[in-house]
């Protein structure tokens, strides 16, 4: 019964907000324009505010380095692989290795793997979340632009990193967490001003990403035939890699350098990432 109870407080919030979401388009309760703003509102201010703060609060080792490079090559693979099964399977569209790398964890994943591990273990879907980041803000987009015959502005990608609250919040929460600053900051009181303003602007990411999603989830308007294809094609990418990622890290660390709980936010990653096409 209590893990009845468990599982149904995990579940039913997320269902609630997508139900809002489906009501709020079919009662034209929110406007497109309001929703819109609302992405606007997480992508650029509370996300960075959870990002920030995990980031900021990570005791960093040598494995803060590399899983990002993981990720980083994961999603280059996954691009690849996507590609080549793609050609095989007789998917004509150029944009299938595209939908088969790459993870909506700005809004989708966050929120539902703060809900499913809880906001304290945040900082180690961050840190693999930081890989596919920095893949999507360069490589990606080269990639893309190839695909559709434009020439890659490496000026104009280095702008938007710069430029990206998402970034700017990673790159700030390294800065304070890798340097200890942030550590330092605790025995003042300033760190609890810190974690308490972050918390406060923090809080409704989940709620409002997963409201927006509601929204815009019009099941009659899929293509089914088309997406299953894609879906199952990344899924089965996703869950190679994923294979393959924890076994190379209990090669390269077979006693345990790796915790069972960054074991299990690599595993929750992949079956977001699989799902989140």
């Amino acid at each position: 019964m209590e893990r009845t109870i468990e599982v149904l407080r995990t579940v039913l919030p997320v269902l609630l907000m997508l139900m809002i979401g489906m009501l709020c388009r079919r009662r034209r309760l929110v406007s497109r324009e309001g929703v819109n703003a609302l992405k606007s509102v997480v992508v650029n201010i509370t996300l960075p505010a959870v990002l920030l703060k995990a980031f900021a609060t990570t005791r960093y080792t040598f494995m803060d380095v590399v899983i990002p490079l993981l990720m980083f090559a994961v999603c280059f693979i996954a691009w690849a692989l996507g590609r080549a099964a793609g050609r095989a399977l007789g998917m004509t569209s150029r944009f299938v290795p595209f939908l088969t790398t790459g993870f909506e964890a700005g809004m989708l994943g966050y929120a539902l793997f703060n809900m499913l591990y809880g906001a304290a273990r945040t900082a180690e879907f961050a840190r693999i979340d930081l890989g596919q980041v920095l893949f999507v803000f360069t490589l990606y987009k080269v990639l893309l632009g190839m695909e559709g015959r434009e020439k890659a502005d490496m000026g104009r990608l280095l702008k938007e990193m710069a430029l990206s609250p998402i970034i700017i919040a990673i790159a700030a929460g390294v800065l304070l967490g890798a340097t200890g600053l942030y550590q330092r900051l605790v025995p003042s009181g300033v760190g609890g001003i810190f974690d308490a303003c972050a918390d406060f602007v923090s809080a409704p990411t989940s709620a409002i990403i997963l409201l927006t999603i509601g929204y815009d989830l019009v099941l009659g308007d899929i293509p089914w035939a088309s997406t299953v294809k894609v879906v199952a094609l990344r899924f089965a990418i996703m869950m190679l890699l994923r294979t393959a990622l924890i076994a190379l890290l209990g090669i390269m660390w077979p006693s345990s350098a790796l915790s069972v709980s960054t074991l299990a936010a690599i595993a929750g990653f992949a079956v977001l990432a699989a799902i989140g096409a």
